[in-house]
């Protein structure tokens, strides 16, 4: 990817002895002439559990999955054997992520990040000297 991509994956580079092991969460992002959307799988998050935050240029998505099982039954075989989501990118300087909008259905995250509004036209005034 170039500098001129909107959007960069960041691998999650913590090397933190308490970090806990996470999943990265399936990613799908398009762009068009007014920013990016992403979609990221977060099957068993919900709102209250899912933490998006910019700081500087990178993108965090984080998301907290709770495992209950009815008492007096254990769980034999588990696909899932990490309880959090985790996902870092770096975003383009042309995005705006204080406009950014996410909604969370159905365990898919929707992230709209717009571009920064520029009035490309600029009116030059001619003075006569």
């Amino acid at each position: 990817m170039s500098e001129t991509d909107p959007i960069t994956t960041r691998p999650d580079t913590s090397q933190r002895p308490e970090a806990t092991p996470c999943i990265e969460p399936a990613v799908d992002i398009s762009e068009d002439h007014n920013g990016i959307t992403l979609w990221a799988d977060m099957p068993g998050v919900s709102k209250e559990q899912l933490s998006i935050h910019v700081k500087e240029n990178t993108l965090t998505i984080e998301g907290t999955i709770s495992f209950g099982l009815p008492d007096g039954l254990e769980s034999i075989h588990a696909e899932i054997t990490y309880p959090r989501y985790r996902r870092q990118f770096t975003l383009s300087r042309d995005l705006d992520a204080d406009a950014a909008m996410a909604n969370l259905e159905m365990g898919v995250l929707k992230l709209r990040i717009p571009k920064i509004t520029q009035d490309r036209s600029k009116r030059i005034d001619i003075r006569v000297m």
